[in-house]
């Protein structure tokens, strides 16, 4: 078993991080509510949407550092997790438009009167209640997790394998979601969502609240995963991780801990795609794309694997680069991309939080030499 578990969530870390999370929470806000919008502090509408949509990546990097980083799933469907959990709150608010609609059919939405459907699928019953969407964002990628990781684990099936057969599960929803006749606006999504909760989705508050919310989640999902980690089930997964013949020899059931662990991830994911939805204003088939699920990989390899906080971090950070490098440099963002995975690979396969010690010790070691010549660092 690694005998670093207790180092990788240090008490300090883990203050920094949820005391960070619950300052932005109240600041942001404030600071777009409450301050002229003339003044240097005002913190603008748009900017508030896309630090929301930076956090709900940030839950989604979380979730899949729980199975990539502490029991070595690594998975490369979770993008599957989160359009899945943006549809069901996408339904939902398409639900909520009414006789708002550019037909003003109160019962079906637009792309539905469009293509000549006559009543509304069964399947869409239930989402003009907002517990009924919110179960919903949990249950289904919980239960499509629960059906794949049984038929897999079970299987024994790991490594490179399980990564395959995870990133074509994403491409064949993609390919099913694109199609009209799935029932949820084929290639163009579920968009021209008006209100959720009552609430106008263009109302400087909402987009306020909405940030608010997801900050408060990342930092209680923060919370719970760091809980489980740190529990007895926390240094089986890391076992699991590190040496699985052996736990298995040890008389655990480690398909139990794997299915349990990406169930748990797999809601995680969908929570963060119900969260994003509302701030975008759109979901559409193209977030099951295979090379979304591989990016949310590169923020959890930059941020440091087996770091909570780090996985993070690497989804911040990327993001920000994404959204600059996208607006002032377009054509080379994707190279900018492959190459970051390369250099973080090669040079800090830690990751930025997992480096920060050894870098600690060679600074101190290099200002002991400077200082006291001819002492060592001890």
């Amino acid at each position: 078993m690694s005998n670093d578990h207790g180092r990788l969530l240090s008490p300090l870390g883990s203050k920094i991080t949820l005391g960070l999370l619950l300052c932005v929470a109240v600041l942001v806000p404030l600071l777009n509510l409450a301050v002229p919008s003339d003044s240097v502090f005002h913190v603008p509408t748009y900017l508030v949407s896309l630090l929301g949509k930076y956090l709900c990546f940030a839950l989604l990097a979380l979730s899949v550092d729980l199975i990539w980083g502490y029991c070595g799933i690594l998975s490369l469907g979770h993008g599957a997790f989160f359009a899945l959990g943006g549809y069901a709150m996408g339904m939902h608010l398409m639900r909520q438009i009414g006789d708002r609609g550019v037909y003003g059919n109160p019962d079906l939405p637009d792309f539905m009167v469009f293509l000549n459907w006559k009543e509304l699928p069964w399947y869409w019953y239930g989402f003009e209640s907002f517990p009924f969407a919110l179960l919903m964002v949990i249950l289904v990628p919980g239960l499509l997790a629960l059906v794949f990781g049984w038929l897999a684990f079970r299987s024994r099936v790991t490594g490179v394998y399980l990564s395959i057969i995870t990133q074509a599960m994403t491409f064949a929803l993609l390919l099913a979601f694109f199609r009209n006749d799935m029932g949820f606006g084929g290639n163009n999504g579920l968009t021209d969502f008006k209100e959720l909760l009552g609430f106008n989705l263009q109302a400087d508050g909402t987009r306020a609240g909405l940030f608010a919310a997801s900050a408060v989640m990342l930092a209680l999902a923060y919370l719970l995963c760091r809980w489980i980690v740190c529990s007895k089930v926390g240094r089986v997964l890391v076992a699991i991780r590190d040496a699985e013949s052996r736990v298995r020899f040890l008389g655990y059931r480690v398909e139990f801990y794997k299915l349990f662990v990406f169930v748990l991830s797999a809601m995680l994911a969908g929570l963060a795609g119900a969260l994003y939805v509302p701030q975008v204003g759109i979901i559409n088939p193209s977030e099951f794309s295979p090379a979304n699920s591989i990016e949310i990989v590169i923020w959890v390899a930059v941020g440091g694997r087996g770091y909570l906080h780090g996985a993070i971090l690497g989804a911040l950070l990327v993001n920000y680069a994404k959204t600059y490098l996208t607006g002032a440099a377009p054509e080379i963002w994707l190279f900018f991309l492959g190459g970051l995975f390369v250099a973080v690979t090669v040079f800090l396969p830690r990751g930025i939080i997992g480096s920060l010690p050894g870098l600690q010790d060679r600074l101190r070691a290099a200002f002991l030499r400077e200082v006291l010549p001819g002492k060592t660092a001890g």
